[in-house]
């Protein structure tokens, strides 16, 4: 799949640094927290030297509570552990992780950050608020890396609406090669910035007294640093990935130009699994033209609703999709928590940004972008099962117009004001 010629060109044209490509990795697809559990633990059982984990959340049920087993086993053992988990996604279970994790958090380092608390009512008004860690990543001994969408929780436990009897639908990715480094990086930048967001007083006295504080900013600025690009954009051989995160500096756009791109160079078909959708019009302009040129365009939705307005926001777009050819699929059997893509036969992605407004341009997010057909034709085969019990929509377009229209504007107001809010400005 050959991209267009403006989206190759990447910061030439004023858009974010393009994905770049490394060949020699191994990827392993997960289905749920119960595989990617299986994996993860046994990987942490193996450590030797540091392992780095961020997550939204992490519950305390008994799923999330063999991870941290785990990770206390290591830090037992000696090895680096640093866990950062965000202030509100985390907020029910703080407590218990600082039990948890506690009794190791003597030495200089913590085992656990929390990443923007919400420990007092006035915290909600600080700057910054509204955008949180939404990664979900963990490496051990920079060898092995898991991304995704899945939390630290058990498959059937929701934190909104309790236990339920299907497990949700959920995928992460397991990672040799290259491209751990990367997300290594990434994951004890997240760290850093969570303890220096409650230490910073600290390390700037550190800093003032230093005998050397120019090289001591610079330490600091490369742990800060989210994403360093890889050295080589050459190689070849297979598996080639590529790590993408959605920052607030240099790469506040990344992961929601890569689905355009893809989109725009595709083909043959567009899968798109995705819980939360209310993409902007640049990315609805993508879907439409590829539906229009003949592309298959396949969406797979929530049907089990577990926030309204979410619901509701991807539903007044439905009239505007459906009548360009777009086909539009709701999940039912469970809740649907996956964020997934194939585009053609090679192009795949497993991460955690959703495709609306808080993940593509407020929270911090990661995917992963693979290119190889194995691995697409894996992922595509999950899409097709998850598809076949799921409900196709077939709401003709135009129907009850004009109230779609006053809900589609009502759910506009609302975006905007709320990214107004965060400090982004400008039409989404």
């Amino acid at each position: 799949m050959r991209l267009p010629a403006r989206r190759r060109s990447g910061a030439a044209n004023g858009l974010p640094p393009e994905a770049v490509f490394a060949g020699d990795n191994r990827v392993k697809l997960l289905r749920g927290g119960s595989e990617l559990f299986a994996a993860m633990v046994p990987a942490i059982d193996a450590a030797r030297s540091q392992v780095w984990l961020a997550t939204y959340i992490f519950s305390d049920d008994v799923a999330a509570k063999a991870v941290a087993d785990a990770l206390r086993r290591a830090l037992d053992r000696g090895v680096a552990v640093r866990v950062v988990v965000d202030g509100f996604g985390s907020k029910n279970t703080i407590a218990t992780l600082r039990e948890w994790f506690g009794p190791h958090a003597q030495g200089p380092k913590p085992a656990l950050a929390v990443f923007r608390p919400l420990e007092r009512w006035w915290a909600w008004f600080q700057p910054g608020q509204m955008r949180r860690l939404h990664h979900k990543l963990c490496v051990v001994d920079g060898s092995v890396g898991f991304v995704g969408g899945i939390n630290i929780i058990d498959d059937r436990h929701d934190v909104r609406h309790g236990w339920t009897e299907s497990p949700r639908l959920d995928y992460a990715v397991q990672l040799h090669g290259p491209i751990v480094r990367s997300i290594r990086q990434t994951t004890r930048a997240l760290w850093t910035r969570a303890v220096l967001g409650r230490r910073w007083r600290d390390e700037i006295a550190a800093l003032v007294r230093s005998v050397a504080p120019v090289a001591r900013l610079q330490r600091l600025a490369r742990r800060l640093l989210v994403n360093p690009p890889l050295t080589s954009r050459t190689a070849q051989r297979p598996v080639r990935a590529a790590f993408v995160v959605r920052d607030n500096l240099r790469q506040r756009r990344a992961i929601e130009r890569s689905y355009e791109a893809a989109i725009q160079a595709a083909q043959h078909r567009v899968d798109i699994a995705c819980p939360y959708f209310y993409p902007g019009q640049l990315f609805r302009r993508a879907l439409r033209q590829a539906a229009r040129r003949g592309v298959q365009v396949r969406l797979l939705l929530q049907g089990k609703i577990d926030y309204r307005i979410a619901g509701l926001a991807a539903r007044v777009l439905y009239d505007e999709l459906l009548a360009h050819g777009v086909q539009i699929h709701e999940y039912t059997p469970a809740f649907l928590h996956a964020k997934v893509a194939v585009i053609d036969d090679e192009w795949a992605t497993v991460g955690s940004s959703n495709i609306d407004p808080l993940s593509l341009l407020l929270n911090l997010e990661a995917n992963v972008v693979v290119h190889d057909r194995a691995f697409a034709a894996g992922l595509s085969a999950e899409f097709e099962a998850a598809l076949a019990q799921s409900v196709l929509v077939q709401l003709p377009p135009g129907r009850h117009g004009g109230w779609n229209l006053l809900r589609r504007g009502l759910v506009a107001w609302v975006a905007n004001v709320y990214l107004r809010m965060a400090g982004i400005s400008g039409r989404y």
